[in-house]
């Protein structure tokens, strides 16, 4: 069977210690924008969620689809630990993709 391609899995959010949204994507860069744009009607666009946090990179989107999903399930606490270990500055890593 041949692998899928890769993917990522994010979390985006409106400031510091905002709103959290995490998400699944084979784009980051193209994802991003389209958060950051405004893009698409939805949950992000409407609390303004363009500030990309944390991200991971996986050679198989499977294997990315099942990351977002087990994050998703995750307590709050859990996805600021996650961000904070990498990212304690909440810096937006979207300005390290363009």
């Amino acid at each position: 069977m041949e692998r899928a391609r890769g993917g990522w899995v994010y979390i985006i959010t409106n400031r510091r210690d905002g709103v959290l949204y995490t998400g699944v994507t084979n784009d980051i860069a193209r994802r991003g924008h389209e958060h950051r744009t405004g893009a698409y009607e939805g949950f992000t666009k409407h609390y303004g969620l363009k500030l990309l946090v944390w991200m991971e990179r996986y050679d198989d989107i499977r294997d990315a689809i099942q990351r977002e999903r087990s994050i998703k399930r995750w307590p709050r606490a859990w996805k600021v630990r996650l961000i904070h270990e990498s990212n304690p500055d909440w810096r937006d890593l979207y300005d390290d993709l363009v």
